[in-house]
């Protein structure tokens, strides 16, 4: 009888630490919680106007993280881009475009540092050569040529220009590209720095982004898709693009 009993309490012994470690577990994240609840509200309280502000400044935070990384939105300040792009446009632009692997093509619209290309100033310009890419200008009708074929430019070149009224006939150096405003008449581009330092040609590495929306106004919301002037456009080598 007595050994009964001591099997009883040890068994009773040994089932109290699971029950008391569990409400201690309990305990300790409860405890958690309200240290990080608390600790919330310290940091609100030391924040003048309270929570509201402190989750006000929380997004004006992540909003610039995200612009400095991710999207960033341009104002266009010229016309050298009409009429894909009018003065006062504010498109956003894709800085991961060409982070991973991806390289610009021929047609996509770029916003660029040109200081020491250009000028000290960022540019937005479409992408007509890419590295290995020999332009001409121009073909028996007044057409670009590229790696000798030439490219219907009607659906974004403004409307009564000559897709230049300069003439050249250049090779794109690799890891560089060749840009031009879709304002031919009114616009600085590769055109007017063939005898400057690079010879027109702006680095990949200077690219910021490719432009993918006009995001304001509201009326001219519009997605910038790469044209289809450029895709029988044979790639250096023989392959198409």
């Amino acid at each position: 009888m007595d050994t009964e009993a001591q099997q009883y309490m040890e068994r009773d012994r040994s089932s109290r630490p699971s029950a008391e470690l569990s409400q201690e577990t309990s305990d300790t994240g409860e405890s958690e919680g309200r240290s990080r609840f608390v600790w919330a509200g310290q940091v609100a309280d030391l924040v003048p106007g309270g929570r509201i502000t402190l989750t006000v400044l929380i997004c004006l935070l992540f909003l610039a993280l995200f612009s400095n990384f991710v999207i960033q939105p341009f104002q266009i300040p010229s016309s050298s881009m009409q009429l894909t792009l009018r003065i006062g446009d504010r498109v956003l632009v894709n800085k991961l475009a060409y982070r991973f692997g991806a390289q610009p093509q021929r047609g996509d619209i770029v916003v660029f540092d040109g200081t020491g290309y250009f000028g000290n100033a960022d540019y937005i310009k479409r992408v007509v050569g890419v590295g290995g890419d020999r332009v001409v200008c121009c073909d028996q009708e007044g057409r670009l040529e590229v790696n000798g074929r030439s490219v219907d430019e009607s659906s974004f070149l403004y409307p009564g220009d000559s897709p230049s009224s300069v003439t050249f006939d250049v090779v794109v150096p690799e890891g560089r590209l060749f840009v031009l405003g879709d304002h031919r008449s009114d616009s600085s581009d590769s055109r007017d720095h063939l005898g400057s330092p690079g010879g027109g040609m702006i680095p990949v590495g200077e690219v910021i982004g490719r432009a993918e929306w006009i995001a304001w106004p509201a009326d001219h919301w519009t997605r910038l898709s790469r044209p289809d002037a450029y895709t029988r456009v044979p790639a250096v080598g023989g392959a198409h693009g």
